[in-house]
C-alpha cells in the first residue's frame, strides 16, 4: 500500500513527490559511500512539491450518468475476466488493485480455454443497473449481468477522478 503524502508522494497513488524523491536520492549516496556496488542515475531537480500529477476528485456534476456508465463498465470487465476482451482495455477505468484483480481472472480464464486462445462464447449482456450515491462524486452500483447461462451480481463503488469515473472496488458473484 502507498504511504501517506508525505512519506512517498500522493496519498494512496504511490507517486513520488520532490521531498521524498530527494530523501531516496540521499540515502542512496550514504549507501554508494559504504557499498560500492550501488548505482545511483543522476535526477532532474523538482522545485514544487505539487509539480507532480496527484489525481484530483472530481464531482459528479462534472462527470458522465453513473448509471449508464456503470452498465458499460460492468460489460467491459466481464468480458475481460472472461478472457473476452484484452485486459489493457481497462487500464484507465479502473484502479491498481481492480486492475490486479482482474488480471489474475483473466490470465486463469485465458489458460482454461482450448489452445490458450480466446474461445466463441455467449455474449455477456447487463440486464439492469441500480446506483446510489452516497457522497459527491462517489457512486455505488450493483449490476445484474448474464454471463452465458448464468445471471451474476457485480457490484461497483466509482469514484470521480481527473474529470471522469473510476473503479475502486469491485466485487463479483
Amino acid at each position: 500500500r502507498a504511504s501517506p503524502a508525505g512519506a512517498h508522494g500522493c496519498a494512496g497513488t504511490g507517486v513520488m513527490t520532490a521531498s521524498s524523491l530527494a530523501a531516496a536520492v540521499a540515502q542512496a549516496r550514504v549507501a554508494l559511500q559504504t557499498d560500492r556496488a550501488v548505482y545511483i542515475q543522476e535526477t532532474l531537480t523538482v522545485d514544487d512539491d505539487d509539480a507532480l500529477p496527484c489525481p484530483r476528485p472530481t464531482g459528479t456534476q462534472a462527470l458522465p450518468d453513473p448509471a449508464r456508465w456503470a452498465g458499460q463498465v460492468a460489460h467491459v470487465l466481464l468480458e475481460v475476466i472472461t478472457g473476452q476482451r484484452p485486459l489493457h482495455q481497462l487500464t484507465k477505468w479502473v484502479s491498481s488493485e481492480v486492475y490486479a484483480v482482474a488480471a489474475r481472472r483473466h490470465a486463469v480464464a485465458v489458460r482454461r480455454l482450448p489452445g490458450h486462445g480466446r474461445q466463441v462464447r455467449p455474449r455477456v449482456r447487463v440486464l439492469r443497473v441500480r446506483v446510489c450515491e452516497p457522497a459527491d462524486g462517489v457512486a455505488e452500483a450493483a449490476v445484474v449481468v448474464l454471463d452465458g447461462d448464468r445471471v451474476r451480481a457485480m457490484a461497483l463503488r466509482l469514484v470521480g477522478q481527473d474529470g471522469r469515473w473510476v473503479v475502486h472496488t469491485m466485487e463479483l458473484g
